[in-house]
């Protein structure tokens, strides 16, 4: 009778995501995380994956301990990994990520690596924070530098902080704007744009005016392209500035140190509102041009218009000047709309850090 052989040894990784974008990347990447860390470790690999949202401390900086004392509620829980929507700064450098080895903690912020495939790159970060925390076979011991020394994510690099720990950092500048864009693509524009129903249909009710009002088909023929371009942009910064100003958006810092990722959220408030409107904006562009092209005859629009022949270029631009004035009202309407509520739209962590900070 051969002898039972010993049971591998397992290997149990906790990891912890915000609700939201990280959440989704996370359900995206796990059963490839799982794949590379069987791959890699001679143990029985358990992934365990819990959705919470990650405490943040009046000084903008996470919470580790709770994160830690997160992991006492699984069984021997070997390393704990936090996927956070908040974006984090270190010696003017976007941190990617951050080792933790006294807690067995590895905090990833996920707008650190950008709008373009993030999800292959947070599965990139992810293992190499474990090989920090858990060297595989023959590396050096977790948190050093000599451990797994050259980044998976190629614009990124591993260096020691004043607190013994190790961070994952990118670029300067060029971090700094994949950060806005992560930022951007966390607030969910998309899914925000179809939530400003009160200003779509203040756009859109305005915006008919421009089918049945003569005044403007003929302004729209004498304008030049350049002008219908530049109306349709001022429209656009005009509608962003006012949801901005109107719903309180603009944040200040509260210290100094907090600056730079205050501007980061501005920036990205910005962004995520201008992609709002952009769409809106296209959208009754769309929608002008239909009802035009059914309700405005050519003949009758030649005959206002003194010209021999209509082209689909006059219904266009019909579309873009009406799109311009409907947008404008649209951005006055959302403001008596109690229901569109543009400060949980656009920051999640905002509100979360005001409430963390007052508590």
């Amino acid at each position: 009778m051969a002898p039972d052989l010993p049971e591998p040894p397992k290997l149990r990784i906790l990891l912890i995501s915000d609700p939201g974008l990280p959440s989704r990347r996370v359900s995206k990447i796990q059963d490839r995380f799982r794949s590379h860390l069987v791959r890699t470790y001679p143990h029985t690999v358990d992934l365990l994956t819990v959705t919470d949202t990650i405490r943040l401390r009046p000084d903008n900086t996470l919470d580790v301990a709770s994160a830690a004392a997160l992991a006492a509620h699984y069984d021997d829980v070997d390393a704990v990994l936090l996927l956070t929507e908040i974006p984090r700064y270190r010696e003017d450098h976007p941190l990617v990520a951050e080792i933790f080895p006294e807690h067995n903690v590895g905090v990833i912020s996920c707008p650190a690596v950008g709008a373009v495939t993030t999800r292959r790159r947070i599965l990139k970060v992810l293992l190499d924070c474990v090989a920090r925390l858990i060297p595989p076979s023959g590396a050096d011991s977790p948190g050093e530098l000599g451990a797994d020394p050259q980044p998976r994510v190629r614009w990124t690099e591993w260096f020691a902080l004043d607190s013994g720990h190790v961070g994952l950092r990118s670029g300067r500048w060029v971090g700094s704007v994949r950060t806005v864009m992560g930022m951007t693509m966390a607030n969910d524009p998309w899914r925000t744009a179809p939530r400003l129903s009160s200003a779509l249909a203040a756009a859109t009710a305005t915006g008919a005016f421009g089918i049945f009002y003569s005044s403007i088909w003929q302004m729209a023929e004498y304008l030049s392209t350049v002008r219908l371009v530049s109306i349709g942009v001022l429209a656009v910064a005009v509608m962003v500035t006012w949801l901005i100003v109107s719903n309180g958006l603009w944040d200040r810092p509260v210290k100094d140190s907090l600056s730079r990722v205050m501007a980061l959220y501005n920036l990205s408030t910005i962004l995520t509102l201008l992609v709002c409107v952009v769409a809106l904006y296209l959208l009754l562009v769309v929608l002008i041009l239909l009802g035009g092209l059914i309700v405005i005859s050519p003949e009758f629009m030649a005959t206002l218009l003194d010209t021999d022949r209509v082209q689909f270029t006059n219904y266009l631009d019909i579309a873009w000047l009406s799109a311009a004035m409907g947008v404008v009202a649209g951005g006055l309407g959302s403001s008596f709309d109690s229901r569109t509520d543009l400060k949980k739209l656009t920051h999640g962590q905002r509100e979360r850090q005001r409430r963390y900070a007052e508590d």
